[in-house]
């Protein structure tokens, strides 16, 4: 399965830049630098980057703690003593990849987008932690999205257990084992509902062959823009084409419907734009009450106002 091989590599990368860093740390050299940016730049690059969050969000702590510590741990026990500087070609590759990863780790804030329009909407899910599995601001970290008509600045979220895990396991074929599956979603903002779908079955993890255009779904069309929620479960949706609806207001729940290899909620959103298809006109970053979030970070809504009472 994929979720395997790409968490595999996630730890793999992971143990090698603990290996690079442990190597160049203990070395009592005055010209192991390179190395030390080399180790560096990979850890920090796969802690962004990393699919930590198909083990548990967890282990990517506990591997940022052990960075820190070998960091910490090489302040007070090194010593520098004179040795003969490393072969020329050893720190030409060094220095390649550690400008690589550190341009990679830069445009994990930054994206290639430029200065992004934003919105501001309410978190539509309530209780829990939640987790930004794919989203930020363009390439990169949204490459899923970006090679979509538009939805450069779409988010899909999960829900995390206390644990940290979004499911009972890896993977799983069973829908109740992830955490988001049937949690219920709540108007961001006021508006009218464009559409409203809801007969579409949820998948069988990984399977996604319905296609994105059978997706459970509900499009809400405010003043000035469109917001866009889909992979709903089916029969959950609890408005109709035409309803106004209030921020905070039930609108059904998470499944896996559509265009959707487990269980999570998407999300975009997109500036009105009269005579244009709302999913042709320019797409807007999500501000949940006041705050953008990236590629992997965790959404704590207990932390924010999430809805209008």
């Amino acid at each position: 399965m994929f979720i395997y091989v790409i968490l595999c590599i996630t730890f793999a990368l992971a143990l090698l830049s603990l290996f690079l860093l442990s190597q160049t740390l203990f070395k009592v050299y005055r010209h192991s630098w390179s190395g030390l940016l080399l180790a560096l730049s990979l850890g920090l690059f796969i802690y962004l980057y990393g699919t930590w969050i198909y083990l548990s969000v967890t282990a990517k702590w506990a591997f940022g703690l052990s960075m820190l510590f070998l960091l910490g741990i090489s302040i007070f026990f090194r010593k520098w003593k004179k040795d003969k500087p490393p072969a020329k070609w050893k720190m030409i590759i060094n220095l390649f990849f550690s400008a690589l990863l550190l341009t990679l780790s830069v445009l994990y804030f930054t994206g290639t987008t430029g200065r992004a329009e934003n919105i501001e909407l309410a978190f539509p899910l309530r209780t829990g932690r939640y987790f930004v599995l794919q989203g930020g601001k363009g390439l990169p970290t949204n490459l899923f999205h970006y090679s979509l008509r538009g939805a450069i600045y779409a988010m899909d979220i999960v829900k995390l257990r206390p644990d940290g895990k979004r499911a009972n396991a890896v993977f799983s074929r069973r829908l109740e084992d992830y955490e988001i599956f049937g949690d219920t979603l709540y108007s961001p903002c006021d508006g009218v509902v464009a559409r409203a779908v809801s007969d579409d079955p949820d998948n069988i993890p990984p399977d996604m062959t319905r296609g994105a255009n059978n997706t459970n779904q509900v499009l809400i069309e405010t003043k000035n823009s469109y917001v866009f929620l889909a992979h709903l479960k089916k029969h959950s949706v609890i408005v109709k084409e035409g309803d106004r609806v209030k921020q905070g207001q039930p609108l059904g729940c998470v499944g896996n419907s559509g265009f959707s290899s487990e269980p999570h909620l998407h999300i975009q959103a997109h500036r009105k734009v009269p005579g244009m298809p709302w999913y042709q006109s320019p797409p807007l970053y999500i501000h949940f009450n006041g705050k953008g979030y990236l590629l992997y970070e965790v959404i704590r809504p207990k932390r924010v106002e999430m809805v209008k009472k």
